[in-house]
C-alpha cells in the first residue's frame, strides 16, 4: 500500500476519510464542522453512525446536508463523488444510544470499526488520506479489545514495524516566524521520564531519522529536509558532566545519518533550540521525549496543532487534543474545531504533495 493509492480524476475533489472518534465526545461535532467548512476543496467522507451524525449536524446547522452510504455499497460500487453541497457518511452503526459526555463500552467496537474502514478505503483507493478525531482508549479496552492508541493500531494493521509521532502547526506567536510551520517529532512518546534514557539507542535514532527524512520528502514535498536534534540532558550533557547520552548515543546517530545523506544537525540544548535563529533553518526538530518538545509546539500553535504519524504506508493526521467529554456534555457549540480544521488541511497538503510527485 503506497502513501496514497487513489487515482484522481480531473475536476474531482480529493477524498479524505474522517473517522469521527468517540461518539460521546466532541469528535463528531468538530469533524462535521471542519469537513463542512472545507467542503469546496476536499471531499471529507465521515466514518461513523449515520443517524447519530445526522442529528448532530442538524443541531449544529440545519443547512448542513449529509448523504449516507453503506460500507457494502461502497465496496461493491466504489465511492460516489457528490458535489460540495453535502457531506458523505459511510455508515458504521453504533451499538448503543449516545449520551454526550458519558462513555459506553457498547460503542467501543464501532469506534474501532471506523478505523478499519478507513484503512480499507485507502487500500481500495477510495481515500487519499485519513484524519482521525479523538477517541477514548478505555471504551475500546472495556469492550474487550486490547487497544493502546491510534498510532499503534495503524502501525499494526498496516504491518509497519516502526512509526514516528510528529506534531505540527502554524506558529501563532508574533515575530519573524509567525505563520511558519513548526514540526516536532518525538524519539520516545508515552514513557515515564525515568525510562527515556534507556529507550534511546543509536540504531533506534537512526531509524527515526530515516523515517523523518523520507516522509518529509515524500509526503511534505521538501526536497532537502533539515532536521535539528535535541540533546537529552540539560545543556546537551555539557560535555559529559550532565550525562553521556549525547556523546555515546545521539552524536554518533546524527553523524551516521549525515553519512547516509540526511541533513541532521545536533544535538542542541533543548532550552535554546526553540528560537527563531535556529528554527528558521529547520524543517523539523527531533525531541528526545514527549514533554521536551510538545509544550513548545502547543504553546506556539495555540490549539492549531496536528498529530501526524510518520512511517506509515498511508497519510494519517489527527487533532492534538482529547475527547473533551465535559464540553460534549454541554451540547454543541462549545468545542473549538481549529485543530481538526488544521488536520484536514495538513492531510490535503500531504495528499497533494504525494500526487504531484514524479
Amino acid at each position: 500500500m503506497s502513501a496514497t493509492s487513489s487515482k484522481r480524476r480531473p475536476g474531482v475533489r480529493p477524498a479524505i476519510a474522517v473517522t469521527v472518534g468517540e461518539p460521546a465526545g466532541i469528535g463528531p461535532e468538530i469533524s462535521i464542522r471542519a469537513a463542512w467548512a472545507r467542503r469546496h476543496e476536499v471531499n471529507c467522507v465521515l466514518l461513523g453512525d449515520a443517524a447519530f451524525l445526522a442529528m448532530t449536524a442538524a443541531d449544529i446547522d440545519p443547512e448542513i446536508r449529509l448523504s449516507s452510504l453503506s460500507l457494502m455499497a461502497v465496496r461493491n460500487g466504489g465511492l460516489p463523488h457528490f458535489g460540495a453541497d453535502r457531506l458523505s457518511v459511510i455508515d458504521v452503526p453504533l451499538g448503543a444510544h449516545v449520551v454526550p459526555g458519558t462513555l459506553n463500552k457498547e460503542n467501543g467496537r464501532a469506534v474501532l470499526d471506523t478505523l478499519d474502514a478507513a484503512i480499507e478505503g485507502v487500500r481500495a483507493g477510495w481515500f487519499e488520506a485519513v484524519v482521525t478525531a479523538p477517541l477514548q482508549k478505555s471504551t475500546i479496552n472495556d469492550a474487550g479489545v486490547k487497544f493502546s492508541g491510534h498510532t499503534e493500531y495503524f502501525a499494526d494493521q498496516t504491518g509497519t514495524p516502526q512509526v514516528v509521532m510528529l506534531l505540527a502547526g502554524p506558529q501563532q506567536l508574533s515575530g519573524p516566524l509567525h505563520g511558519a510551520p513548526l514540526r516536532v517529532a518525538l524519539a520516545t512518546t508515552h514513557l515515564p521520564l525515568k525510562d527515556v534514557a534507556a529507550a534511546l539507542s543509536q540504531d533506534g535514532l537512526a531509524r527515526i531519522l530515516d523515517i523523518i527524512d523520507a516522509d518529509l520528502r515524500s509526503k511534505f514535498g521538501i526536497a532537502a529536509p533539515r532536521i535539528l536534534v535535541c540533546g537529552l540532558n540539560p545543556h546537551a550533557g555539557e560535555g559529559g558532566y550532565l550525562g553521556r547520552e549525547e556523546i555515546e548515543i545521539i552524536t554518533p546517530a546524527v553523524a551516521a545519518a549525515q553519512a547516509r545523506g540526511i541533513d541532521a544537525r545536533g544535538p542542541y540544548p533543548a532550552d535554546t533550540l526553540f528560537q527563531p535563529k535556529y528554527l528558521q533553518d529547520a524543517d523539523c526538530v527531533l525531541a528526545m521525549y514527549h514533554d521536551q518538545g510538545l509544550p513548545v509546539l502547543k504553546y506556539a500553535t495555540f490549539g492549531n496543532g496536528v498529530n501526524i504519524t510518520l512511517g506509515l504506508p498511508l497519510i494519517r493526521t489527527s487533532v492534538d487534543h482529547g475527547t473533551a467529554l465535559d464540553l460534549a456534555a454541554q451540547g454543541v457549540g462549545q468545542a473549538d474545531c481549529g485543530s481538526m480544521d488544521q488536520a484536514i488541511s495538513s492531510a490535503l497538503a500531504m495528499a497533494n504533495a504525494v500526487a504531484a510527485a514524479p
